[in-house]
């Protein structure tokens, strides 16, 4: 091959990768745009949920008991079950945000209508669309975090006893927790039925949120030795650890590399097997 022949060669390849970053680009800004003009109901959608249970368990419970926490991890914090609650709300706001963001648009998408056509004929590999919708999620996972955070903080009667030794180390488990959610959603909603989504939320959302080491340390499930060991499988758990270690380090939490390892290792695998499905389902 001649040296021209070389350029042409690196130059088609560079001006093909420059069309993939735009198209890619013109995807997140479309979506981005959506995200603006249906702000307010998004932001209502994160902060019910984790402001109605700090209402209950941490500003009306403390209340009428006195200022007891009524929780038995509470003692893990110095009696402010503020403190247990603070990561594991973020971090089901990163999970819920994730899934919603991915699993129930594709629900439409993949319908009768099959609007995914129109977005798989953008310049750009099928799998890119589907990274491109766990990114998407990820920007909205980070959103409801930030949300929900002061939420956590300024709503119970004992404000929770955070200590930010690394902001780095925060930073980086809430993108890998906001990157693993979306990919959670893209596998759930390329693996099930479009009128099946729904049971989804109940059968398996639902389960590993109150598995997922949210409403108490992992640490706390010594005594359950078995689904101390069980909840392993559940990526919602690391994310939880994570924020625990980044916001609370004063409660007992994983390692923080084994908690890194183990993010990457899910968003890794769930990324797979979600573009997989979507490729799966759009050309298959």
């Amino acid at each position: 091959m001649s040296q021209a022949q070389r350029d042409t060669a690196h130059y088609t390849v560079a001006s093909r990768w420059t069309q993939y970053a735009r198209a890619f680009a013109g995807l997140f800004l479309r979506d981005l745009h959506v995200l603006r003009r249906e702000i307010r109901p998004f932001i209502v959608r994160v902060c019910m949920n984790p402001l109605l249970f700090l209402f209950v368990f941490t500003y009306v419970i403390p209340h009428i008991s006195g200022g007891a926490a009524m929780n038995p991890t509470a003692a893990m914090s110095g009696n402010a079950f503020s403190t247990v609650l603070l990561p594991g709300l973020m971090a089901v706001a990163i999970m819920f945000s994730g899934i919603a963001a991915v699993a129930l648009p594709l629900a439409q998408e993949f319908g009768i209508t099959r609007e995914i056509d129109d977005r798989v004929m953008c310049p750009l590999p099928v799998a890119a669309v589907a990274i491109e919708k766990i990114c998407f999620s990820a920007v909205q996972s980070v959103i409801a975090a930030a949300v929900v955070f002061p939420l956590a903080y300024y709503v119970p009667v004992t404000h929770p006893a955070t200590q930010i030794k690394s902001w780095l180390f925060l930073l980086v488990v809430v993108v890998l927790a906001s990157l693993t959610a979306g990919a959670l959603g893209l596998t759930i909603g390329t693996s099930v039925k479009p009128q099946q989504i729904g049971l989804i939320f109940g059968v398996v959302v639902i389960p590993i949120t109150f598995l997922g080491c949210v409403y108490y340390p992992w640490k706390g499930l010594e005594s359950i030795r078995w689904l101390q060991i069980g909840v392993l499988f559940n990526p919602i758990v690391y994310m939880s650890e994570g924020l625990r270690a980044a916001l609370t380090p004063s409660l007992p939490h994983m390692h923080p590399w084994l908690i890194l390892g183990l993010l990457t290792g899910f968003l890794i695998l769930l990324t797979t097997l979600g573009t997989k499905g979507f490729l799966r389902r759009v050309i298959g």
